[in-house]
């Protein structure tokens, strides 16, 4: 049997197909090239974009980036690192022994400073301290740190009086703010600055019941707290204090709190309708007194608006200081006078305390009444000092 030959329509169907099928093939050549080019250009582009990333506002870290471009992708070309703005891969998660994914508040900072500053103070303390881990402190602010005001008239009263000027070394400033802190350096060898997160204590004087009064009253209180914690005794006074005679022998040997009184009913220390003033108090450092400060700070929340001395009257008769087992003692005016209520005999007197008196140039004019009265009383011959002929000048202005 005779083939019948292709038909030329057959083969021109056959050569169209061929050609398809060759251009085809080489625009595919084509693309692949390009996209490897591009690739080598820009080795992040085709990588996914962390929305994670994009949103976080805490960059990664630089091995974070190094490793993750390592393993995912070629070297980058010159032209790619000088030219081609990059979009960094997402960040690696962060691992550390706490297991939080990224790292937890810096509240090792605020630690480290905070013990920093309880180191100063445990410093201060131990260069102060007496034999038995007694210090004598007092807290200034800059209204009382200025030349010619309060804290020159505390520190001459240690110089004059009787026994008290070698308690001067066993005292430590206690500054509130830098402008004071600064002035005790001038004055006194122990000072130590306190400061109080959002609150500033300088520019003038805080007065009586304002809200910035009532911050340092009882920052104060939260202060002597962490020094009875720490081991030590104290005996607080006020700048605005004369110390004119060693105070120890007054103090009751076996009183675990004693405090001086605006006002002193009768001769018994226990009763607790004596009127205390916390500007003036003798604490050992025990259990008791340590939960009693607490007790004592915690009382402001319960009784708002008031300051310390305020809710120690209300407080000093509450169950709780039984339950403790922290006996009060209260010092007689006798020796421990004020304004309120003045120590009448010269020849006894310890210390005399400008209470009952508001407005700083008050207090400087009668403190420096004070202090000329002393002066004389010394200049006395004995049996003038006996006869008692020789009192205070009544406060002036302060009244």
């Amino acid at each position: 049997m005779t083939k019948t030959p292709a038909s030329s329509s057959d083969g021109d169907k056959s050569s169209n197909n061929s050609g398809i099928v060759s251009i085809t093939l080489l625009f595919a050549a084509i693309a692949l090239s390009c996209v490897a080019l591009y690739h080598s250009a820009n080795p992040f582009q085709l990588l996914p974009v962390s929305t994670s990333f994009l949103s976080s506002s805490t960059p990664p870290s630089p091995a974070a980036v190094n490793d993750s471009a390592s393993s995912t992708s070629p070297p980058l070309s010159p032209r790619a690192v000088n030219d081609t703005p990059l979009t960094p891969p997402p960040p690696l998660p962060a691992v550390n022994g706490s297991g939080f994914s990224s790292p937890p508040p810096p509240l090792t900072v605020n630690d480290s400073a905070s013990r920093n500053e309880e180191d100063k103070l445990e410093m201060v303390l131990k260069k102060a301290a007496m034999a038995d881990r007694t210090v004598i402190l007092t807290t200034l602010n800059e209204a009382w740190a200025n030349n010619n005001s309060v804290i020159d008239l505390f520190l001459e009263s240690f110089r004059i009086g009787i026994n008290t000027s070698r308690l001067l070394k066993h005292l430590v400033i206690v500054a509130l703010d830098g402008k004071a802190y600064a002035r005790c350096l001038e004055l006194h060898p122990y000072c130590y600055v306190l400061t109080t997160q959002g609150v500033d204590f300088s520019g003038g004087e805080a007065y009586f019941m304002t809200p910035d009064y009532l911050k340092m009253m009882w920052r104060r209180i939260d202060f002597l707290r962490t020094v009875l914690e720490k081991g030590f005794n104290f005996i607080f006074t006020d700048a605005d204090i004369m110390w004119f005679r060693d105070p120890f022998p007054r103090f009751y040997p076996d009183a675990e709190f004693q405090i001086a009184c605006d006002h002193f009913w009768g001769t018994d220390s226990y009763d607790i309708n004596n009127s205390p003033n916390g500007g003036f108090n003798y604490v050992r450092s025990s259990n008791r007194t340590i939960e009693f400060y607490k007790f004592w700070y915690a009382s402001r929340e319960k009784y708002p608006g008031n300051h310390d001395q305020d809710v120690l009257n209300m407080i000093k008769g509450d169950p709780y200081v039984s339950q403790i087992g922290l006996q009060l003692r209260f010092l007689n005016t006798a020796y421990f006078g004020g304004f309120c209520e003045p120590s009448k005999d010269l020849n006894v007197v310890c210390t005399m305390h400008a209470n009952c008196c508001i407005g700083l140039g008050n207090k400087i004019h009668d403190l420096r009444a004070l202090l000329e009265d002393w002066t004389k009383f010394k200049l006395l011959p004995e049996n003038e000092k006996l006869s008692g002929s020789l009192t205070w000048s009544h406060p002036q202005d302060c009244w």
